[in-house]
């Protein structure tokens, strides 16, 4: 019986995590539920589920959580995940503010079941560093990852020759550039194949999300960016391909559903039936690819080129879509104002060491930044 704390467990992936777990009761037990500030849902998963220890980073002031033990802040998080009993940490808490609560969690030998891009984004050779030195086990969530995860069991890595990672290409993949500008909110929500979160969902829209995996992938893999790739898959079927030396290609091929990469990342190395429908490729039909254009997803361009400089750009890339997102989300910025933010933040930063300290600094500088950019003072809390 394995022991597991779910952050984020009121998003989407969260949620899907938690129903992995009720189809394999004899396997593992919920010991440990967090979320951002939605104290309510996850007092009805607390009740559900008999769990006692419950982290928030936005602690309610009206005491409905009184009768939990209850941790509070990017502090209480890292408490929750570092308890004894805990075997496994999924997380899924969206954001930067994942960060802290990964590193503590890997720290105490945890194995991690990572679904937050930005976590390996801000702060990759700090996680990869932290997770080597204490032998602590991170295994991806996101289907693009996992399926390059499990196309290279059983391969020498070295030998690895390009990942390619798919992309649906988002609800704007054929709509006409010139009228970008009149994106609404709502038409950025209609992703075509994924049920996912908001933010996730504009960033497929963006392809910021591909841009954020292209970098993750980076430091999972230990690869050199010119070594991976983004290919659109409007099918969302094939999730990553892995070419070798010898130039033969590894695919890991599903239907779009969140609930196999996430049930292989808490059973690996076994595979279990899911229950999930199977796929069938003669009732799919046909599967295409096409090149992204870089036009028409400036952000995959900012992406690549924040890796190409490395150190903290990565992190000013992440604080800054973070916020824009939001932004965006609050109708207080257009669809196109995302890109062009982010950009003009990552030309006025100077990039250095991405140690822990550096990396929050400097999340906290690009926000600022970008704020004053907009001519805004006060902080937003993403």
């Amino acid at each position: 019986m394995k022991r597991i704390v779910v952050l984020g467990s009121t998003g989407s992936i969260g949620r899907q995590t938690l129903e992995v777990v009720q189809r394999l009761p004899h396997r593992f037990e919920v010991v440990g539920l967090g979320a951002y500030r939605d104290a309510q849902s996850l007092l009805e998963q607390a009740q559900e589920w008999g769990v006692r220890h419950l982290g928030l980073i936005v602690p309610p002031e009206n005491g409905i959580l009184s009768e939990y033990r209850l941790y509070r802040g990017v502090e209480g998080l890292c408490e929750l995940v570092s308890r004894p009993e805990v075997d496994i940490v999924v997380v899924a808490l969206g954001g930067v503010v994942a960060l802290q609560p990964t590193l503590h969690a890997l720290r105490a030998g945890k194995m991690v079941a990572l679904s937050t891009k930005e976590v390996l984004v801000a702060g990759g050779k700090v996680v990869m560093d932290t997770a080597r030195q204490h032998r602590a086990t991170l295994l991806p969530i996101d289907s693009e990852h996992s399926g390059a995860f499990q196309a290279i069991q059983g391969e020498q890595t070295h030998q690895i020759a390009r990942l390619v990672l798919t992309a649906s290409g988002g609800p704007f993949r054929t709509r006409p550039l010139d009228t970008f500008h009149t994106i609404q909110v709502e038409e950025a929500l209609q992703h075509p194949n994924w049920n996912m979160g908001a933010k996730i969902t504009v960033d497929s829209a963006t392809m910021m999300n591909k841009g954020l995996e292209v970098i993750e992938a980076q430091w999972l893999f230990n690869l050199d960016l010119s070594q991976v790739e983004v290919l659109i898959h409007p099918q969302s079927i094939v999730h990553a391909l892995v070419e070798y030396d010898d130039g033969s290609v590894i695919a890991q091929l599903s239907l779009p559903d969140m609930r196999l990469p996430i049930q292989y990342a808490l059973v690996y190395p076994e595979r279990l039936n899911t229950g999930l429908p199977r796929l069938r490729l003669e009732q799919v039909g046909a599967l295409t690819f096409e090149t992204p254009d870089f036009q028409r997803y400036p952000c995959l361009r900012l992406a690549y080129e924040s890796a190409r400089v490395g150190g903290t750009m990565p992190t000013v890339l992440n604080a800054v879509n973070e916020l824009a997102v939001r932004l965006f989300l609050e109708r207080r910025i257009g669809f196109t104002h995302i890109a062009e933010l982010v950009e003009a933040v990552m030309e006025r930063h100077e990039p250095t060491e991405p140690t822990l300290e550096a990396v929050l600094e400097t999340d906290r500088w690009a926000r600022q930044t970008a704020l004053q950019t907009l001519g805004g003072s006060q902080p937003i809390i993403s």
